[in-house]
């Protein structure tokens, strides 16, 4: 596996695993439903963490006799699963949220404090993590590390959200905006789910490439076309980080078999330079003119 990529990973499961105990203790203390959301929340995002872990590990490891294809697909089996976990936190969130508003629960001004605190370390320390784990997964294209850094971005912005509205409190009395500001939460979790489970999902049902990656194959083997050479049948998909493409290539029928070598090397040899991580089959078809 890639160091780079395990580095990453193990930094958001610990990150992760620090939240969540400080999340989970000053809820408790202050009774806070908004902050207990949040340490389901990075609950469920440490769980996440982890598969991405061992996802990430599997998917790199060399293609074998039971997957001559190579492992790629467990980084998005891992992005499903989490999209799945989050569905049910937020469900869970919003079903205890709407009960803390029937209620007339008072949070102390210490609790407030202390919550507004922990929320401002809890989104400085995700905005941190969240940011490096989206660099590493643009430089080494990983769906399960940017599954990863999307949940953590998502709390930035929930963690400022909540200590925003425990700040309002304090000054206001406004005990409702607590169970509102969870409800916000758990909005914005089921919108990350949504995405992360579309893009993780797709190349499991062997989706082709988005359409600018697909420009880009298409662009590359036009150069080498001509009146007697074309191509049809172009196949792509994608497994983790990985890119397979598959093409005919109709070739002069009085072209060897070498020089038909040859010009598939250098096609091949130009689109791996143009997409990473890519895997070129070509079916080379002699026409008679």
């Amino acid at each position: 596996m890639s160091n780079k990529k395990a580095k990453a990973a193990r930094l958001s499961v610990f990150s992760n695993a620090f939240l969540i105990v400080m999340n989970l203790a000053v809820g408790l203390i202050s009774g806070s439903v908004s902050i207990i959301s949040e340490a389901i929340h990075t609950f469920i995002d440490f769980l996440a963490a982890i598969m991405a872990y061992f996802s990430v590990k599997i998917a790199d490891t060399p293609p074998d006799d039971q997957h001559p294809y190579g492992h790629g697909k467990y980084e998005n089996i891992s992005g499903v699963v989490e999209a799945l976990l989050i569905f049910v936190a937020s469900g869970w969130i919003i079903y205890h949220a709407v009960d803390r508003l029937n209620s007339e629960h008072i949070i102390d001004h210490s609790g407030l404090t202390l919550g507004f605190l922990v929320m401002v370390v809890s989104a400085l320390v995700d905005l941190f993590v969240s940011r490096h784990l989206y660099r590493v997964a643009k430089e080494t294209d990983s769906v399960a590390l940017k599954a990863d850094a999307l949940h953590l971005s998502v709390h930035v912005y929930t963690s400022f959200g909540i200590g925003i509205s425990l700040a309002v409190i304090y000054f206001t009395g406004w005990h409702f905006l607590d169970p509102i500001a969870a409800i916000v939460v758990a909005a914005f979790i089921l919108k990350e789910a949504f995405e992360i489970l579309v893009e993780a999902f797709k190349p499991l049902i062997d989706n082709s490439l988005p359409p600018e990656e697909l420009q880009i194959i298409i662009d590359t083997i036009s150069k080498y076309q001509s009146n007697n050479m074309k191509y049809h049948m172009l196949r792509t998909r994608k497994a983790g980080s990985n890119r397979e493409l598959d093409f005919h290539l109709e070739v002069p029928g009085n072209m060897s078999v070498k020089e038909s070598h040859n010009l598939c090397d250098k096609i091949e040899e130009d689109l791996k330079g143009n997409l990473p991580n890519l895997e070129v089959t070509i079916h080379v078809e002699p026409i008679d003119k």
